[in-house]
């Protein structure tokens, strides 16, 4: 997250650590109701000192969207891609996705409401929120792709539409768990994603539901 390849400075990990608190407290009243000044209250720090690290609220608001993602990123993403390639990483794309969503953390939750708080507001705080959004779906395509190559999912599969199913899942699934608080609410979204992958399966390819 702090870009470089040796250790954090000292005026990074400040940084990094606002980004933190920041990041949690957005999950709370979203990335309109994060201003400078609550910021420097729960960090302890001047307004002027939150300044000198990110100049003015618009440049928070893009730094906590990037450390959001880079959370969702770490703890989803990229361990799921160490997955075997095909339903195997498909899988564990969901699992952790979910857990995500169940352990409540701020990256992925920061990243769910900032998708229907910025919708209709233009700029580039919007502008980067999407693509954050577009380059997720673009993974999830392209792991799909990854399964049709392996022969585990048949060759007439879309993978954007794919994304876009299990995407769908996974906002039905943070909808239903976070605002109706259903307890049912994971093992609905798994055998959701059951369904999809049964509905794309290759017939000769046998079910991993016994690897699960």
């Amino acid at each position: 997250m702090n870009g470089t390849t040796g250790p954090a400075t000292k005026g990074q990990r400040t940084r990094d650590a606002i980004l933190t608190q920041a990041v949690a407290a957005t999950v709370r009243v979203g990335l309109g109701g994060l201003t400078l000044g609550d910021l420097a209250t729960g960090t302890g720090m001047s307004k002027s000192g939150l300044y000198a690290h990110f100049g003015s609220k618009e440049q928070l608001q893009l730094a906590v969207l990037d450390a959001a993602a880079e959370e969702f990123a770490a703890t989803v993403v990229r361990p799921a891609l160490r997955a075997p390639r095909g339903e195997a990483r498909i899988r564990d794309l969901a699992d952790r996705w979910l857990a995500c969503g169940v352990d409540r953390a701020p990256g992925g939750c920061v990243i769910v409401k900032a998708g229907t708080e910025l919708d209709d507001q233009p700029g580039p705080v919007r502008d980067r929120l999407r693509e954050l959004h577009l380059e997720l779906a673009r993974t999830i395509a392209r792991i799909v792709t990854g399964g049709i190559t392996e022969g585990q999912l048949r060759p007439d599969v879309d993978p954007e539409q794919f994304a876009f199913d299990l995407y769908g899942v996974m906002l039905a699934f943070f909808h239903t768990h976070r605002l109706l608080d259903d307890p049912h609410a994971p093992a609905r979204a798994h055998r959701a994603v059951d369904a999809l992958l049964a509905a794309a399966r290759t017939p000769t390819h046998p079910t991993s539901e016994t690897t699960r």
